[in-house]
């Protein structure tokens, strides 16, 4: 009993750290997974056995291929021929650099899809002379729902895949579907809310078509090189369920050919990977082993068998919904790894005990689909639910157009509601 409660009482205490941000996120999340250690829920082999290596790897490796695409400007071109392609017309550029955002936040990370699209989205709308706020919040919404399409779109998807067993091209299969058909109502609710701030003179068009897309792009060759390596990456990704080559050995094969071949210092680029990030999640994974040890998760589950009945529709709306309110207020990544463990080792189980009609199938894509959705539309709702949104009202701030917290809110509960009331009629009528 003494080490349940000390094991409850770090796990809060971290939590109220990561929130508060009284320190940095990475800390919160080590001191709070080395206390597990110091204080005997776990010892060093069962922490140090709980770290996914997979997921550490996979991340290595994209945030090596991302940083050598970047640098060759490719997405700021991207960018700019959009705007080009609709001739400047205000809403038709706003849906296509969502759209963009969307694909991009697919197979990029959402933090490194917003630096990229949201500067060339401001330097557009100074152009054209428009409120740069609508295209700063609908990219931002959009990059959250589009990184729920993969399991490399956004790391809660990465934790899932991982724990669930679920390949590249299956979490594709199903997520994709009710990401696009989101993607498409995000564009008519742009409309309804912003429509009538999409006025540009003929003058101001015509500014647009004069930039040179190309002086975006700053090294071709590297950039050949850089598209070819992603390519084959990312078709590695979809025929992981037939190599059976990992999506992590994958990905650092990638890197490493990529640095070999664009000729990169292994020293300069290892400095781009974002080991704050990597350390966070080490933290996290041992800091919810030792909530597994102890057996909170266990009662969870119990309370919540309890609850629902081990109603799968119940449980599964049920999920959805607190997934999206706790995304909103806390980081989906700490979020998704507590629940991963409830959902795999308690909720599915005990469904099929009650239910032995249903199949393992049917009873894991109604509960893992339901967390995804909750942990990555659910940061929508607020500044702080997502780490793209703390970066993309950064940059609007440096640039002169802050966005206060209230002014997000506004549209991200609304935005948040409306998305995960589609995505939770999708869910019902396929799955359930």
């Amino acid at each position: 009993m003494t080490h349940f409660i000390i094991g409850v009482v770090i796990f809060i205490v971290t939590f109220v750290l990561i929130v508060s941000e009284k320190i940095p996120d990475t800390l919160s999340a080590l001191l709070g997974g080395f206390l597990m250690i110091a204080v005997g829920i776990l010892n060093e082999e069962e922490a140090f056995e709980s770290i996914d290596m997979e997921v550490i790897f996979l991340l290595i490796g994209m945030m090596i291929i991302v940083h050598i695409m970047s640098e060759t400007g490719v997405f700021q071109w991207v960018a700019i021929k959009l705007a080009q392609f609709v001739r400047g017309e205000p809403f038709l550029l706003l849906a296509l650099l969502m759209l963009a955002t969307g694909l991009f936040s697919a197979f990029l990370d959402n933090v490194t899809t917003i630096m990229l699209i949201v500067p060339v989205s401001i330097i557009l709308t100074e152009q054209l002379k428009l409120d740069p706020i609508p295209f700063l919040l609908m990219e931002v919404f959009a990059s959250n729902i589009g990184g729920a399409a993969t399991l490399i779109g956004d790391p809660p998807n990465i934790l899932i895949a991982t724990a669930g067993g679920i390949t590249f091209n299956e979490f594709m299969f199903h997520m994709g579907p009710l990401v696009l058909i989101d993607m498409v109502f995000l564009v008519l609710i742009s409309w309804v809310l912003f429509r009538k701030k999409m006025n540009v003179s003929r003058d101001l068009k015509a500014r647009i078509m004069e930039i040179d897309p190309n002086r975006a792009l700053k090294d071709n060759k590297i950039l050949i090189k850089s598209g070819i390596i992603m390519g084959l990456v990312i078709l590695g990704f979809l025929t992981n369920s037939v190599t059976h080559f990992g999506i992590a050995a994958t990905a650092m094969s990638g890197a490493v050919a990529l640095m070999i071949i664009a000729k990169q210092d292994p020293e300069e680029m290892f400095k781009t990977v974002e080991w704050k990030t990597l350390f966070f999640f080490i933290g996290l994974f041992i800091l919810v082993e030792g909530v597994v040890k102890i057996g909170v998760l266990k009662l969870l589950g119990e309370e919540m068998i309890r609850v629902t009945g081990g109603d799968l529709k119940i449980t599964s709306t049920l999920i959805l919904w607190v997934s999206t309110a706790a995304s909103a207020i806390v980081n989906n990544i700490p979020y998704t790894a507590t629940l991963i463990p409830l959902i795999k080792d308690e909720l599915i189980p005990n469904i099929m005990k009650i239910h032995p009609e249903l199949t393992k199938k049917t009873v894991e894509y109604g509960l893992w689909w339901a967390l995804s959705v909750g942990a990555c539309f659910g940061g929508n709702a607020t500044i702080v639910g997502a780490s793209a949104n703390v970066v993309a009202t950064g940059i609007a701030a440096k640039s002169g157009r802050k966005i206060s917290f209230f002014e997000f809110l506004k549209y991200g509960v609304l935005i948040t509601i409306l998305t995960v009331l589609v995505s939770n009629v999708y869910i019902y009528w396929r799955y359930l």
